[in-house]
């Protein structure tokens, strides 16, 4: 019997993404991310990539190269002759990766204070205040990026950018949408990091990043933890 999707999943869009900017294998990607997030599919269930092939209107080439990206992302893993299942999420997965997180832009802000100076503060700040005003969540989710990215560029460190490349959000679509509290964690950690920069203070700076992420991590962790996306017992794998 073929595999299917529910038909709440019958269309192709994501809160906070335009799929038609991305490549068909991305759409897969964070498609298959947000089922999973959902709780759509859940931790030993098979993908069912004909249904999602189908749902986005693909062909199975960009899935199996979604397929592969999930994998070596951590998201599934695929079987030989059998297809591929969803891994189970564990509550230290998520907390390391927003430790690692903090590792990341603490050290980026801490070289860009080196190399920038307090003069830093002065462009981030007017950033900063747009974050501390702004209500709607896609505003303060782009607000944030661009924080983060002056932080990046500032601290002119190609290995850094290399290294975050290599970091997926573990949560589809925008974050403050999708993760309560952490808009509030957001705008206290940026407004502490800004404070640290106008006093020539990186290791305070690097010290409130990794607090900032950490915190949101506690808050994915506890939403994961509500939507039971870390259960003891995963979902049977079958073949059927």
């Amino acid at each position: 019997m073929p595999e299917s999707l529910p038909s709440a999943y019958d269309g192709s869009t994501l809160p906070g993404q335009s799929l038609d900017r991305l490549s068909s294998g991305e759409q897969v990607r964070l498609y298959v991310r947000r089922l999973i997030f959902d709780g759509v599919l859940r931790q030993g269930q098979r993908v069912p990539q004909d249904a999602i092939a189908q749902t986005l209107g693909v062909s199975r080439i960009p899935v199996r190269e979604a397929l592969i990206a999930l994998e070596r992302e951590g998201w599934t893993t695929t079987v030989p002759h059998r297809g591929a299942f969803v891994n189970a999420l564990d509550e230290q997965s998520v907390r390391d990766h927003y430790e690692l997180y903090g590792l990341f832009y603490g050290f980026g802000v801490r070289r860009a204070v080196e190399r920038s100076g307090p003069e830093l503060a002065g462009k981030l700040d007017p950033i900063q205040k747009k974050i501390a005003k702004a209500k709607d969540s896609g505003k303060l989710h782009e607000l944030t990026l661009d924080f983060h990215r002056l932080v990046i560029d500032a601290a002119n460190s190609p290995r850094l950018r290399t290294m975050l490349r290599q970091m997926t959000d573990i949560v589809p679509g925008n974050f403050f949408e999708l993760v309560p509290g952490t808009d509030a964690v957001e705008r206290e950690g940026t407004a502490a990091i800004v404070a640290a920069i106008e006093r020539n203070y990186p290791e305070i700076a690097e010290r409130e990043y990794a607090s900032m992420l950490r915190k949101q991590g506690d808050l994915v962790v506890k939403l994961f933890r509500q939507r039971g996306m870390f259960d003891d017992e995963p979902a049977e794998q079958t073949t059927a």
